[in-house]
């Protein structure tokens, strides 16, 4: 897989990472669930005026306009990724993060990655060969290792357990994503971000919970813009390349950004369980990127929309005046086409195994 392949995911990842010690100095100052609103509500208005500074930059300066549009097929799918991914996803992970250090949260996220490749394998079929099934145990391994209390009154901490509860509704939200992945990323983002903002902080007002001050009320818009927001537009883009599961493979490495930057804020010296944890999660994700997939298949006659570039898969003429720019949108067909070469589950390579 190139680097311009999986730098998306990567961006995403530092992003997504950076985000969970940022959002733990709020943690304990308003409520989780408001905490959790207004981070989206941050990236939903965050990106809807990068949208309209996109349109006027569009109109301004004579280019195809983007269509800002969600097929009515397509709309239960997000719809369904709003409400796991959106809504029930961030409220656990506030949750969790009251009760637990930023370290090991931002270790946990990495059950993300493995979960969102399970049911992408089991429920959507996505292929997956022996390197990341060993990877995805190598990383839930980890994550069992982060939440064990050794000589507590439980096994797990129900911290880490809300955590990987907000990990297995990022899962179902990657994968339903997935199915909407072709229309615009940025309006798939934003129309998350506003929709399951809005419903959080409208919960978490009617149970009591009041508006924080300014400088919070700010500070919490610009984390959920940079890491709930531009992470998951990019995260949409990669699903296109990538697939879900690879996708999820490559988004793993958030926390270790997370760890880097939690430890800096709160300095500690880890345990044992930490580093181990931390080695077997590392394994996983190594398992996950080095992972290469290539056979003899067959593609469909595929009628879509996104963003693309002339190249195999798109040797296609217009029926409009095109400046000859890359990466540009529109509706495009592709014929039926058989040919052998390395590739993964994007949004041309979803054939069966």
């Amino acid at each position: 897989m190139s680097l311009r392949s999986a730098f998306p995911a990567l961006l995403a990842a530092l992003l997504f990472g950076a985000s969970t010690p940022l959002a733990k100095l709020l943690a304990g100052n308003m409520p989780p669930l408001l905490l959790a609103g207004l981070l989206y509500l941050g990236s939903g208005f965050g990106l809807g005026a990068l949208l309209v500074l996109r349109r006027i930059r569009e109109r301004h300066g004579g280019q195809l306009v983007t269509r800002l549009h969600i097929s009515r097929a397509e709309r239960p799918w997000l719809l369904g990724a709003i409400v796991a991914g959106g809504m029930l996803g961030p409220a656990l992970f506030m949750l969790g993060l009251v009760q637990t250090s930023a370290a090991s949260a931002s270790l946990l996220l990495n059950l993300e990655g493995m979960l969102t490749a399970v049911v992408a394998w089991l429920a959507f079929r996505e292929n997956a060969d022996r390197r990341v099934v060993l990877g995805m145990a190598a990383i839930a391994l980890g994550g069992v290792l982060l939440s064990w209390q050794p000589g507590g009154a439980s096994f797990f901490s129900p911290g880490a357990l809300l955590i990987a509860g907000a990990c297995l509704c990022w899962a179902l939200d990657n994968n339903l994503t997935r199915r909407v992945s072709c229309n615009d990323a940025l309006l798939v983002a934003c129309l998350k971000g506003l929709l399951a903002g809005v419903a959080n902080t409208a919960i978490a007002l009617y149970a009591g919970a009041a508006l924080p001050g300014a400088s919070p009320l700010a500070y919490a818009g610009v984390v959920g813009f940079l890491g709930y927001g531009l992470s998951l537009t990019l995260f949409v883009v990669a699903l296109r390349t990538l697939g879900t599961a690879r996708t999820g493979a490559y988004f793993s490495v958030a926390p270790l950004f997370g760890v880097v930057l939690s430890l800096a804020l709160w300095p500690e010296t880890p345990g044992l369980l930490f580093w181990a944890a931390a080695a077997l999660m590392g394994l996983g994700v190594w398992l996950h990127l080095s992972e290469r997939h290539g056979h003899a298949h067959t593609h469909e006659p595929l009628r879509h929309s996104h963003p693309h570039r002339h190249d195999a898969h798109h040797q296609h003429a217009h029926d409009f005046a095109w400046d000859g720019k890359s990466p540009h949108a529109h509706a495009h067909r592709h014929e039926a086409l058989a040919h052998t070469h390395a590739h993964y589950p994007d949004i041309h390579h979803r054939h069966p195994h």
